[in-house]
């Protein structure tokens, strides 16, 4: 798309150019002639129409998904579907026998499992900004699994409740 600026260019140049042939325009010629060359009836509703290059967007991030790895499916849904609650949004496989990708989401977290050797280093960890911690910690403690009881401890910037999936990986759910 041409933006306002763009077109103030092509006026100048061709300003520069008709000048070269000893035909003189004003400025204002030259931005309708563009204007009409673009399509538009007159500089008015081009300069209206078209971008401004300074108002447009910077760049920008949506939320990331972390990729963590696993090594089993069972011991995965055990931990991320039963304990902490997240519900499966997909299942991949490009065969049958190959590894699992897994795409599992809690409230608005998601995080994406994988067997697949390249895609995630074994112990990783998480860093989870979120309110309600102590809801969370409860909700845990009440399913009394087996292979961690979580509480939260308080640090200078926040309370942290930190959980270990059977594959080395860390979440720190913090609350400011």
């Amino acid at each position: 798309m041409i933006s306002i600026q763009k077109a103030k260019q092509m006026a100048k140049h061709l300003r520069v150019s008709l000048g070269k042939h000893h035909q003189e325009v004003s400025h204002s010629t030259a931005l309708e002639l563009v204007a009409q060359q673009l399509g538009y009836k007159d500089w008015n509703t081009a300069s209206a129409m078209l971008a401004d290059e300074s108002a447009l967007p910077a760049i920008t991030f949506d939320k990331s998904i972390p990729i963590l790895r696993i090594f089993d499916e069972a011991k995965a849904c055990e931990f991320y579907v039963d304990f902490l609650g997240f519900k499966v949004e997909f299942e991949h496989r490009f065969e049958p026998t190959l590894p699992l990708y897994l795409g599992v989401m809690r409230n608005g977290l998601q995080l994406h499992l994988s067997e697949h050797h390249g895609d995630a280093s074994p112990g990783s960890t998480l860093f989870v900004p979120m309110q309600n911690i102590e809801m969370l910690r409860d909700e845990l403690r009440e399913k009394r699994y087996g292979y961690g009881r979580p509480d939260i401890v308080q640090q200078e910037w926040g309370q942290v409740l930190e959980v270990y999936d059977p594959f080395g990986n860390r979440i720190r759910f913090c609350q400011s």
